[in-house]
């Protein structure tokens, strides 16, 4: 819900090798990063697309756009264009980013050993100069063309989930995504920002509803894949802490999450018939977080973890349609 100020060396940067299998013997890692043989020039269109990670963008644009329509105050169609496209080239800027900087760790994935870079589809160095021009050219236009603080937010996103999430938090500690989340959480306010130049309360909780979300797929959906982690050596939560204690921290961030949807009517967000919405969803994630916890084999774990995160994606998007439709 992407976005993620550090020198970048292009061709050459330290980092530990990651510990491989079968999967790390099929891959060559040349000082850390993967060796390619792509031509950026000769690269397919839906190659350099899938750099910029588009569900993700799209994630975000909408998440955006529900911030500027929850907005008090009034915004122009074209700074309204010109906001989304900037939110839209700035995720897609951070996705290649992360792309670039994670090929290593990524060839040795199942679930992301398919993706342009470890694929040998697109040179790292493309990916590189497509992330940084984008990243860099969305915060200037967002900042130039419709105010300074929606820019500003856009940055910090960008800084918050390239060089603190990707570079940093990712390979060190399993609290990884809670904080790298943030960054998935700032769309509304950027969009909110665009429309009011500030964020008030109200963009807070908008925030804060997205960033109490993140956690729970995410290490549901690790769960499932631990062992795809811990053959990258990514200290996800249940490869350091195990499954047992990954569930119960699943559902203490549910809980929170509930309790944080139900808070934009206070605000003056939403009205009666979204924070009845938001109750109903909000019990079933509550069932389904909860239900995890009470499997113990791994497969009877696994199902029901994918379920959670399944239907993670679909309360999140009911969440913020019914915002969008009860604001407009």
């Amino acid at each position: 819900m992407c976005l993620r100020a550090v020198s970048i060396n292009a061709s050459n940067h330290s980092k530990e090798k990651p510990d491989g299998g079968t999967m790390a013997e099929a891959v060559k890692v040349v000082d850390g990063r993967q060796s390619q043989k792509a031509d950026g020039i000769g690269a397919r269109v839906p190659d350099l697309l899938a750099l910029l990670k588009p569900r993700v963008m799209s994630l975000v644009v909408f998440t955006g756009a529900v911030g500027m329509a929850a907005a008090p105050g009034h915004i122009g169609w074209k700074e309204t264009a010109i906001t989304l496209i900037c939110m839209a080239a700035g995720a897609g800027g951070c996705g290649a980013l992360n792309m670039w900087y994670d090929a290593d760790i990524d060839g040795l994935m199942q679930r992301t050993a398919g993706r342009p870079i470890p694929s040998n589809r697109v040179a790292a160095r493309d990916a590189l100069i497509s992330g940084l021009l984008l990243s860099i050219l969305s915060v200037v236009s967002l900042s130039v063309l419709v105010n300074p603080e929606a820019g500003a937010f856009l940055a910090l996103t960008s800084a918050i989930y390239v060089p603190l999430y990707t570079m940093f938090l990712k390979r060190r500690t399993p609290e990884n995504i809670v904080i790298g989340g943030a960054a998935g959480a700032l769309p509304p306010v950027i969009g909110w920002a665009a429309v009011t130049g500030s964020a008030d309360p109200g963009a807070l909780v908008l925030f804060l509803i997205i960033f109490l979300w993140t956690p729970p797929p995410f290490w549901a959906l690790a769960i499932c894949r631990s062992s795809d982690y811990e053959r990258a050596n990514i200290p996800m939560l249940p490869v350091v802490a195990g499954p047992e204690a990954t569930a119960r921290k699943i559902f203490i961030y549910s809980i929170l999450l509930v309790a944080a949807s139900l808070l934009p009517w206070a605000f003056g967000i939403g009205g009666p018939v979204y924070t009845g919405i938001a109750a109903v969803l909000g019990a079933v994630f509550l069932i389904k977080a909860f239900a995890i916890q009470r499997q113990h084999d791994r497969v009877s774990r696994n199902r029901v973890a994918y379920k959670l995160f399944g239907f993670s994606i679909f309360y999140m998007f009911a969440l913020f349609v019914t915002l969008l439709a009860t604001s407009t």
